[in-house]
């Protein structure tokens, strides 16, 4: 096993929000462009998910659940809805959920259920893993607002963990990461260390420093995944709290 510590990249971009894919998306306005419809096909791709559980929230059964999450975005995705999209509407989170409580007011009675297979899907998307996660999420009392906002949040976080994974295999640390990945969501205080270190072969100095390095790359990576959805970068500060504040009560 490698012991080098994992190095966040050299080549973490400055301009971080220079071009975010929202940023594309809106800038586009009426007027998309290819590279702005595959933004926002990768944005949709991305984070379809939340939908489905808020539909499901919503009393929607399994089925109806995934008809109507098929035939918002075959509709979202053909048909100018940012039109009239105000600046205060920066957050894709709060756009794509906006978005499919009018689609569910004003156009699914009315335009029917456009049935899985009766025409090409607009996303490929995995609906026996949606219903599988839909299922691990406690019987509580969650809104379906709040429950969307918690599949948002741990979404994004899957995201980031996925690209870090890939990240740590690209310099041949696959295995060190697979060790290191469960101090990513615990507490400084909780990791143990002199435990965790003897474990895997190697100083507690050492993997104090591993460790480190590897968190703060993490929470790098989800900030860029957090700016992804953004069209202000002043918002990322704020939309890492109401991530956090998602997990809570």
């Amino acid at each position: 096993m490698s012991t080098s510590p994992p190095t966040p990249s050299d080549r973490a971009p400055r301009d971080l929000f220079a071009t975010t894919h929202w940023t594309m998306v809106l800038a586009a306005g009426g007027r998309p462009t290819p590279q702005a419809e595959q933004a926002l096909a990768d944005l949709c791709r991305t984070y379809w998910y939340p939908l489905y559980a808020y539909a499901r929230r919503r009393g929607y059964s399994k089925p109806d659940a995934e008809d109507l999450t098929q035939g918002f975005f075959a509709r979202f995705l053909e048909r100018n809805y940012l039109d009239g999209l105000s600046s205060d509407k920066g957050r894709f989170r709060a756009f794509l959920l906006a978005a499919m409580k009018h689609f569910l007011a004003n156009e699914w009675d009315r335009a029917g259920r456009l049935k899985r297979g009766g025409g090409e899907a607009p996303l490929s998307l995995d609906w026996q893993n949606a219903d599988t996660r839909y299922q691990i999420h406690p019987a509580d009392e969650l809104s379906p607002d709040r429950l969307y906002d918690r599949a948002w949040a741990v979404t994004l976080l899957e995201q980031v963990i996925l690209r870090l994974q890939d990240e740590s295999a690209a310099v041949g640390q696959a295995a060190l990461f697979a060790e290191l990945k469960p101090f990513l969501m615990v507490g400084k205080k909780a990791i143990p260390y002199a435990q965790a270190a003897a474990a895997l072969g190697l100083t507690e100095g050492t993997l104090r420093v591993m460790v480190h390095r590897l968190r703060r790359r993490y929470r790098e990576m989800l900030r860029t995944e957090i700016a992804q959805t953004l069209s202000d970068p002043a918002q990322v500060d704020e939309e890492m709290r109401a991530l956090l504040g998602a997990f809570a009560g």
